[in-house]
């Protein structure tokens, strides 16, 4: 039985355009069935500036992978396109989050569900709210759209 999940894409080296939909191409490899494909938005560096802009987005899509399993899976995509964390929040060719696994609440070391600073972050957000306004976690106080409206994050964000 497949499971709803939404994840969040970001890249801000190279063609982050080309990225992105070199990314959302390979899903399937990891299993995982895209449904929705946001907007692009062009995003101010959060946490650490001295970056270039991220351009974002969020997808909605069905996997038959368990959490830890898709997790793995992501990051092969991220692997095969030579994308590295080599400093926490910097520069990246390629950045795939779970967000959501259905209503999945998972707190592991390396895998935490709902993303945990997702609602603090409108460049996750913003992408989120636009494939699914009336989208509600158990977690959550509000819809996408409302807890968009609702957030502190007063970064830039452009769509493009």
């Amino acid at each position: 039985m497949s499971t709803l999940v939404y994840l969040s894409l970001g890249s801000n080296l190279g063609d982050r355009a080309a990225n992105l939909y070199s990314a959302i191409r390979q899903l399937p490899d990891a299993k995982t069935a895209v449904s929705r494909v946001s907007s692009f938005y062009e995003t101010e560096p959060v946490d650490f500036h001295e970056q270039p802009w991220f351009l974002n987005c969020a997808v909605q899509g069905r996997t038959d992978l368990g959490p830890q399993e898709l997790l793995h899976s992501l990051q092969e995509i991220e692997k095969r396109m030579g994308s590295r964390k080599e400093l926490a929040k910097g520069p990246r060719i390629l950045d795939i989050d779970i967000l959501l696994y259905g209503d999945l609440v998972l707190k592991q070391p390396q895998l935490q569900i709902p993303h945990p600073r997702m609602l603090e972050r409108k460049f996750v957000l913003a992408p989120l709210a636009e494939i699914a306004p009336a989208l509600r976690h158990p977690d959550w106080k509000g819809t996408a759209s409302e807890l968009l409206l609702a957030t502190a994050d007063r970064s830039e964000i452009r769509k493009l």
